[in-house]
């Protein structure tokens, strides 16, 4: 399975861009600058290091309080964290916290690419075997193996497993389908924030056979004596291995559903630190929402710099107020949310990208999605160069910092309480368009008063909005309409 990913990796993608006019805004509806306080990003940045992460206690369920609570019509939530929250920060300074989520950041663009490769160039579930075919959950030689042990995940949702319910911190991803949580026995666990889940605990812990659809639904299975084993592998060198089995989850309010497939991993290897396990919320069919029969589904990010919390709910309908843009999927890969962007301006101006640069093609590449994973924004190269240019340009008054890792458009505030820079806006195909607050594009790389423009490019033709974009803001998921919404202000 390892060698596939070697291939795919060196397929390289080109662009062809068309001269596109300038388009300006109707004034009316124009936000040319907005406000980034620079004093308040950078005591946040400061605060960072002295949290001290609290694991919350959740009441204990009886069996008489247990109930098949799935049904779509009510509406389903849980707590939402940040990683600083939850996994105290063994950095001495702000900017090797960036440093680290930076380094986090680019495996994880790199796990989704080579994904979206595999998918797009016809890679079938029959191809990806593992190199051990005989796999066993006592004696594994795993397929690959990560060098890096930060963890990932920058946000956590609590949720108990198993009857009687014992709480975890999972890792929310909308990049991803199979949910899992590290098992005892435990022939390789990482390091996490809760006991290791003991399934021997668990009433309702239920192995999955060979024959039962869950497990053929996997990309990656194997039988032992009649019962179904999986494995995950995030093309980072993150991994995942251990028994297929449904659970009970327990949520906000003490509300469970039953029978979720859920891998029990024995090995489990990488970019997972701190939280116990993960809650995929793609699109395909194993995934959380898809299992609960969710008609739809949204998070509110908290700044990664909080220990705050929001919420993940299911079933809540769109505000009203919410700036909407279509849905799309791929036919290639059902897990990625797709969104319907056209243009992206800078203080009201369009920039000269052709919307040909955002469009999913047929063959299921290019196209920009929504990620709760990623944290940086990606952009094929030279659409990011035009909005570099563009925001540079708005920002000749401020003084030029030294680039920071994959930020090459930095900025010296250290002698500034606030600064006024240009608006950045998404344009999406409905005509309506997401004006982005400062904050979410102009962020502290130390505490020393060093700021970046949270942008990067790509040389993939995959773009992603990242999380930092989308920090503070509501993103629903209309799973039933196909409809995406933003709501500012909404945690």
């Amino acid at each position: 399975m390892a060698k596939l990913g070697f291939h795919l990796l060196c397929i390289l993608f080109t662009f062809a861009f068309s001269t596109v006019h300038p388009r300006t805004i109707s004034p009316a509806t124009t936000v040319s600058t907005s406000e980034l306080d620079v004093t308040d990003s950078i005591q946040k940045s400061l605060n960072v290091l002295s949290f001290s992460p609290q694991p919350q206690q959740s009441q204990m369920l009886t069996s008489s309080e247990l109930s098949s609570s799935s049904s779509s019509s009510s509406i389903l939530s849980l707590q939402l964290h940040s990683r600083v929250a939850v996994h105290k920060s063994s950095h001495k300074s702000y900017k090797s916290v960036t440093l680290a989520r930076l380094a986090r950041d680019s495996a994880r663009v790199e796990s989704l690419q080579t994904r979206l490769d595999l998918a797009v160039n016809g890679v079938k579930k029959s191809d990806l075997k593992p190199v051990d075919t005989e796999l066993s959950v006592e004696n594994l030689e795993v397929p690959v193996v990560s060098g890096t042990s930060q963890g990932s995940g920058e946000y956590f949702c609590r949720v108990g497993i198993g009857h009687p319910a014992s709480q975890a911190y999972m890792v929310l991803d909308t990049g991803s389908d199979v949910n899992w949580l590290q098992c005892a026995p435990c022939a390789d666990c990482y390091q996490q924030a809760d006991p290791i889940f003991e399934p021997a605990s668990s009433s309702s812990y239920s192995p999955l056979t060979c024959d039962a659809h869950q497990c053929k639904s996997l990309d990656v299975s194997e039988c032992r004596n009649g019962t179904c084993l999986y494995e995950v592998s995030y093309g980072d060198g993150s991994y995942t291995v251990g028994d297929f089995v449904t659970e009970t989850l327990t949520l906000q309010g003490s509300t469970t559903v039953e029978n979720i497939a859920i891998g029990c991993g024995h090995n489990n290897e990488g970019l997972f630190v701190g939280a116990a396990g993960l809650i995929g919320l793609g699109g395909g069919r194993l995934s959380f929402p898809s299992q609960i029969n969710a008609t739809s589904y949204s998070y509110c990010l908290v700044d990664r710099d909080s220990d705050s919390a929001s919420t993940l709910e299911f079933n809540s309908p769109i505000p009203h107020d919410a700036i909407t843009a279509p849905l799309l999927r791929n036919s290639k890969l059902d897990t990625f949310y797709y969104i319907g962007l056209t243009g992206i301006s800078v203080a009201g101006q369009l920039l000269n990208i052709p919307s040909s640069t955002f469009k999913l093609t047929n063959d299921g590449n290019s196209g920009v999605i929504v990620d709760s994973g990623t944290a940086i924004t990606r952009l094929q190269t030279e659409a990011y160069n035009v909005l570099r240019d563009a925001f540079t340009k708005g920002t000749k008054e401020l003084p030029a910092a030294t680039g920071v890792a994959l930020f090459d458009t930095c900025y010296d505030l250290s002698k500034r309480k606030s600064v006024q820079v240009p608006t950045v806006s998404f344009h999406f195909t409905n005509g309506k368009k997401l004006d982005l607050p400062a904050k979410n594009y102009l962020i502290p790389v130390d505490s020393s008063g060093t700021f970046c423009f949270a942008f990067a490019p790509t040389s993939s033709s995959l773009s992603i909005i990242g999380n930092v974009q989308q920090q503070g803001t509501r993103v629903s998921y209309d799973l039933e309409n196909s409809v995406i919404g933003f709501s500012p202000n909404k945690c």
